[in-house]
């Protein structure tokens, strides 16, 4: 493994386990290994190694969210939270933190969300036969971030519920 790719990973896991304000510079250098100086060689700053976590967070959640149906998407969910641990979203967590006030961070964020947005919106398309459907869409985000959200402390479970409630709504809207 590379200096990047394991300080990248040592972050993620720091910055998932106790949030990103919690974790200082000093304590990236002693979980990833390395001294300061080469921890600001490869990362720059800290915005900007919270920048490439999210990344790569991103990175992995995209190629596990490769499917065509929402059974399959919350299936996928379940699968990430088996995995991940069910802590909540990254993503949403780094928003509050620095409440959306650093850009790189934000823009990160923000850009995550969007895609998760059009992939559900695709998944719409493709199980309602070709129908455009924002609300729909939108609905089954909220049930995906909900039970993102609702994982923490209900556990997987309410991903199963919120597949539930999502299949039901594209089977209403098939007919």
């Amino acid at each position: 493994m590379d200096t990047k790719t394991k300080l990248i990973s040592a972050a993620e896991l720091l910055f998932d386990r106790h949030g990103f304000t919690a974790i200082g510079m000093d304590k990236l250098t002693q979980a990833a290994g390395m001294s300061s100086r080469t921890l600001y060689k490869h990362a720059g700053s800290k915005t900007a190694l919270i920048t490439d976590v999210l990344a790569e967070r991103h990175r992995r959640f995209q190629q596990r969210i490769e499917v065509e149906s929402v059974e399959a998407l919350f299936c996928a969910l379940e699968e990430w939270v088996r995995i991940e641990g069910s802590r909540g979203c990254l993503f949403l967590r780094a928003y509050g933190e620095t409440g959306g006030d650093t850009p790189e961070i934000a823009n990160a964020v923000l850009a995550h969300k969007a895609s998760l947005y059009e992939k559900i919106q695709a998944i719409v398309f493709l199980e309602t036969g070709g129908k455009h459907n924002p609300e729909l869409a939108e609905q089954i985000l909220i049930l995906f971030e909900g039970a993102t959200a609702a994982a923490v402390y209900r556990g997987a479970e309410s991903i199963t519920s919120a597949r539930i409630a999502a299949s039901a709504l594209i089977q209403q809207a098939r007919t």
